[in-house]
């Protein structure tokens, strides 16, 4: 796990590295806009029950983001290398 030259060893490995990258980018921009969003509304009182919840679903959406990578270097070292194929 996390082999650096693993994300071009294959064009599906590039393809599998795209996807997660997708999904790392996503997160993050979403993490980062709820916690623009709570710090907005903590301003005032009557909405900073709801600014705490934002603060609270951005900070799941930062612990995701590891997750995502780990998930994509566990998904690329289970696809098969071009120097596995008993055929070559």
């Amino acid at each position: 796990m996390f082999k650096p030259h693993l994300h071009t060893a294959t064009p599906r490995h590039a393809e599998v590295y795209g996807f997660y990258e997708k999904v790392y980018t996503v997160i993050d921009l979403c993490a980062g806009l709820t916690f623009l969003v709570g710090s907005i509304l903590f301003l005032w009182e009557s909405t900073t029950h709801f600014a705490t919840w934002l603060f609270i679903i951005g900070s799941a959406m930062f612990a995701a983001r590891p997750l995502s990578r780990f998930l994509r270097e566990f998904h690329l070292g289970r696809l098969p290398l071009p120097e596995d194929d008993p055929k070559t």
